[in-house]
């Protein structure tokens, strides 16, 4: 618990922004693990993902949200509310744009953000990618799109300006016992993070529409000292996909679960035997049901 003279500080710091600004690779850099699955591609993180930091004077609860988008079938909706509950609860809220993407983008989201009362930190990432004159441009910009707003140039990648980002949120943080016991690092369970594992593999192994028609379901998660053995189900929408999926002779899947299976040992710092199989689950993106039993409720 807190030393002995000093207030315990802990807070809710919820991470927001539209896809591929950066937000799941700057989660991971603040609290010090692979907590968010991180690609090159856009969707990548579908859930709400909590990351706790603990030292004995504070407790920071990060939270990592979808990219903020307009809907086309129930998944997205289900994904931007996720987001839009990140603006409920926050203490600090981090709205993350970069230096490539528009500032007008997504402006009804914006609105939001522009009526809350809480600390708003403003993150401008990949400032790599830029010249001084152009960030200033992009400080300009925002200013005037959220003048409460905090700007903070940072490059979440390099670990630019992010030591400077969580002494300013340690300043912010309100005064509160911990919401989490202190050892925890996380919300979600182990089971969570092996479906996320693998999903990211499909994400860097296969092209166009194939890993965003994808859910991963953990049917077994077994564990002793030694050894953890895991079975995988990865469902997919069309017979067609799960050809591609498992690939000629069952090379394709075999590849995944082999890198999957590299990632979950580093993670869990144990062997891991993992099986995967692939179904067929036709229209999952679209069906309440389904996208309950997959865990999108944000309720």
């Amino acid at each position: 618990m807190a030393t002995e003279g000093k207030q315990h500080k802990a807070g809710f710091v919820n991470i927001v922004g539209n896809p591929n600004v950066g937000k799941s690779t700057l989660m991971n850099q603040l609290v010090g693990e692979r907590i968010s699955i991180a690609t090159f591609k856009a969707q990548t993180t579908r859930h709400r993902i909590m990351g706790i930091v603990n030292t004995p004077e504070m407790q920071i609860v990060f939270s990592d949200t979808p990219g903020v988008l307009k809907p086309n079938y129930k998944l997205q909706e289900s994904m931007l509310a996720f987001s839009e509950s990140a603006l409920q609860d926050a203490d600090v809220l981090l709205y993350v744009t970069d230096v490539v993407e528009a500032p007008e983008k997504n402006m009804d989201f914006l609105e939001k953000v522009q009526k809350m009362t809480i600390p708003v930190l403003l993150l401008i990432n990949k400032i790599d990618q830029s010249s001084q004159q152009q960030l200033g441009d992009i400080v300009e910009k925002w200013h005037t799109l959220l003048p409460k707003a905090e700007i903070l140039p940072i490059s979440a990648k390099n670990k630019f300006g992010t030591d400077l980002l969580l002494k300013r949120i340690r300043e912010l943080l309100p005064d509160s016992p911990p919401y989490f016991e202190k050892d925890q690092l996380t919300d979600k369970p182990a089971r969570f993070f092996v479906s996320e594992i693998i999903r990211e593999k499909i994400l860097l192994y296969y092209d166009r529409e194939i890993p965003y028609s994808v859910e991963v379901s953990v049917e077994q998660f077994k564990e002793d000292d030694k050894l953890i053995r895991i079975n995988a189900v990865i469902y997919v929408e069309r017979d067609s996909q799960k050809g591609i999926i498992i690939g000629h002779q069952g090379v394709a899947l075999k590849r995944v679960s082999t890198e999957a299976r590299k990632s979950l040992e580093k993670f869990f710092g144990k062997t891991v035997y993992l099986e995967t199989f692939v179904k067929v689950d036709k229209d999952w993106r679209s069906s309440e049901k389904e996208l309950n039993h997959f865990g999108y409720n944000p309720i």
